[in-house]
């Protein structure tokens, strides 16, 4: 994979429009009025304001400060607070509020807590589906550092689609995700889709991998079960994280999801804005 790399400008295809319309106003205040925490905002996600006027939303759980501190990752990194119990009935009514139809769930990484942060997860989808029955839920969930009871905890609260995503090909996974593993994110993956759930996960380009090294990743996703897959490009969130090794133009990433079909995955969304609940709605039918 050749490309230019260009830290300091960005090229024409990953400029942005500023957020606004009607529901993006609306959103953005009911999610500021109710104190919540958006991976939208936390993580600076580049479609913002498109997601939030089409009715999808990620809400972040468990607080906004995270115990990893990867080095591709916007999300602060430190000491957390202990969880909120109150949090759950507050996301769904949030959803109930927004009339999202399409609503993802992520969290920050809770190695503070005994459960990893499982017990909240499986009482908020529990809420939200309760609150907001004909909303679909979709969940990004860290990795539980692999213990397979925590996953079914969250997954026995019955989400519409689980994602994990594994990030980078497997010789960059331990410079920028600090505590996770490649191979025990396949894991988590093969998990989900043992469960009979619908499987998700995301990989990032522009680190420094190579095409041959996507392709691969491609497989071994296949491999576990995976049947969804979105592809964007690296934008690192500040300098002192890890730098963009290059851009890829569009191109790119259509050969790439042309690639991931044609090997087996049942849905690809792969564009230089992608990310991982980009037009979420969409990947459910899968």
């Amino acid at each position: 994979m050749t490309a230019s790399a260009e830290n300091t400008r960005l090229p024409r295809w990953m400029k942005m429009k500023m957020p606004s319309g009607e529901n993006y106003s609306r959103v953005k205040n009911l999610v500021a009025q109710h104190g919540l925490h958006t991976i939208c905002t936390s993580g600076n996600c580049p479609n913002i304001g498109e997601c939030w006027n089409r009715g999808t939303a990620t809400f972040m759980i468990l607080g906004e400060i995270c115990t990893r501190s990867c080095k591709f990752c916007g999300v602060k990194g430190g000491k957390p607070l202990p969880p909120d119990p109150a949090e759950p009935a507050r996301v769904a009514e949030s959803v109930r509020l927004m009339g999202v139809r399409h609503c993802v769930i992520t969290s920050v990484d809770r190695d503070d807590l005994e459960d990893q942060g499982a017990g909240i997860w499986a009482l908020t989808i529990t809420e939200v589906k309760r609150v907001n029955p004909d909303t679909r839920v979709e969940v990004l969930i860290p990795d539980f550092r692999g213990d397979t009871a925590l996953i079914a905890k969250v997954l026995e609260a019955g989400p519409d689609v689980v994602s994990h995503n594994l990030e980078t090909v497997e010789r960059l996974t331990p410079r920028i995700r600090s505590v996770a593993r490649y191979r025990r994110s396949l894991e988590v993956i093969r998990f989900i889709a043992a469960s009979g759930c619908v499987p998700k996960s995301g990989i990032m380009l522009g680190l420094g991998e190579t095409r041959e090294e996507v392709l691969h990743t491609m497989d071994d996703l296949l491999e576990a079960g995976c049947r969804v897959l979105t592809i964007g490009q690296y934008l690192a969130p500040t300098k002192a994280h890890m730098p963009v090794a290059e851009y890829f133009p569009p191109e790119v990433f259509e050969d790439l999801r042309k690639e991931g079909l044609a090997r087996g995955f049942r849905f690809v969304e792969s564009s230089p804005l992608v990310r991982s609940s980009y037009r979420a709605e969409d990947h459910v039918q899968a």
